[in-house]
């Protein structure tokens, strides 16, 4: 899939988004942890399917 790292990596910004926007209630609450965990995962996956991609070409 040509789409596959640009879909996590709009899906990291999304939940990178998310937990700025429950941060008010304070940055260690579970809900912000939890969405913060999501997006490195969504970033990580993409950086891996990008570096991934690149080692085939």
């Amino acid at each position: 899939m040509k789409s596959e790292p640009l879909f996590y990596f709009l899906m990291g910004i999304l939940f990178t988004y998310f937990a700025v926007d429950s941060a008010d209630d304070g940055i260690w609450d579970v809900t912000t942890m939890l969405f913060i965990l999501i997006a490195t995962l969504d970033f990580g996956t993409a950086i891996r399917s990008l570096l991934k991609k690149t080692s085939r070409s």
